[in-house]
């Protein structure tokens, strides 16, 4: 029995798999899972010891997607006060524990993904073999890539959400202007993600550029998180200050896909993961997000020829952990 998890800063998903079920069949029957709100939770042990509780079983490995990175077995989650270290949660809870990268996590199950999982938004020209990138706007923005090594994808982490934002319009420039002095460092995940999008937001409203209704703004006020409402919005059409607003993180998204494309020659594809591309997928597939992909100057003939997928599959990420806990115990 191997334990799996997918641990985010809104929320950590556990489940437990049974390996003798394989690669084919382990990401569609767990044998239990559950989710749990992370900051509700002082620490990641405190989650897995209630869990263990209501498992029936005796778990051989696990292995734990973190949304933060990861340095010698220890990992510092980016959008909550939780280190975590494996030979520390192996002596407590009796079992060996591999933490990975969520991004890692998440690239690992890209190889495994059937076409009922993605939503094609450019069919381009894959490269048999070629690197493969992707890019995870959830809470925060995660980056991650896989290499084939002759017979098989390994993948790899990546922090480039915490790159400096550079803009690449003339309203961008002025939204990096208006928040350089207020943030000091203005990253693509500051912009570009669960968290960034109340920032651009604001943006617009402080700027006066859009009026902000009555209604939206005691919405907000009453929200505990501004992003759904936002996004709602946005989608429905309902104030044009909510549909600017993704509109330009669409823009963001696609020029820092496009990046990441260009920084591994992503000839194999670029897979867009988190928890917001799913729901904006209309958006996605006729907004701007494209254009500012290919927008690459000398290269932008190249990045029209490199596929582009939505993974629309929300336990991916935790898959990824169950296929790579197979992996290090030798049965896949």
């Amino acid at each position: 029995m191997l334990l799996a998890g997918d641990i985010g800063g809104t929320k950590t998903v556990l489940a437990l798999f049974d390996a003798q079920a394989g690669a084919a069949l382990i990401d569609r029957h767990p044998v239990l899972e559950r989710t749990f709100p992370s900051q509700q939770y002082h620490s990641l042990e405190l989650i897995v010891e209630e869990f263990l509780q209501e498992c029936p079983h005796h778990v051989t490995a696990g292995t734990f997607g973190v949304a933060g990175p990861v340095v010698g077995g220890r990992a510092q989650v980016t959008n909550l006060p939780w280190v975590i270290e494996s030979e520390s949660m192996a002596a407590r809870f009796g079992f060996g524990i591999h933490l990975l990268n969520d991004l890692e996590a998440l690239a690992t199950a890209v190889p495994f993904l059937e076409k009922t999982d993605l939503v094609t938004l450019n069919e381009g020209v894959g490269v048999e073999h070629g690197a493969i990138g992707v890019i995870a706007p959830g809470t925060g923005l995660g980056e991650g890539f896989l290499v084939w090594l002759g017979t098989r994808y390994e993948s790899y982490p990546s922090e480039g959400g915490h790159c400096a934002f550079g803009p690449t319009t003339p309203l961008q420039l002025e939204m990096l202007n208006y928040w350089l002095p207020r943030m000091g460092h203005v990253s693509y995940e500051r912009l570009c993600s669960g968290l960034g999008i109340p920032n651009i937001y604001s943006f617009l409203r402080q700027t006066s550029r859009y009026e902000e209704p009555q209604w939206l703004r005691d919405a907000l006020a009453e929200a505990a998180d501004l992003t759904p409402v936002i996004i709602r919005t946005a989608v429905a059409s309902e104030a044009d200050i909510c549909v600017a607003t993704l509109e330009l993180f669409m823009e963001i998204l696609g020029d820092q896909a496009g990046n990441l494309a260009l920084t591994v020659l992503a000839t194999g594809g670029i897979y867009l993961g988190g928890g917001i591309p799913p729901r904006i997928l209309p958006q996605l597939q006729k907004g701007p997000f494209m254009s500012f992909f290919r927008d690459k100057g000398r290269f932008s003939e190249m990045m029209g020829r490199i596929p582009v997928h939505v993974i629309y599959n929300p336990k991916a990420a935790l898959y990824g952990s169950a296929y790579d806990a197979m992996a290090l115990s030798g049965l896949l």
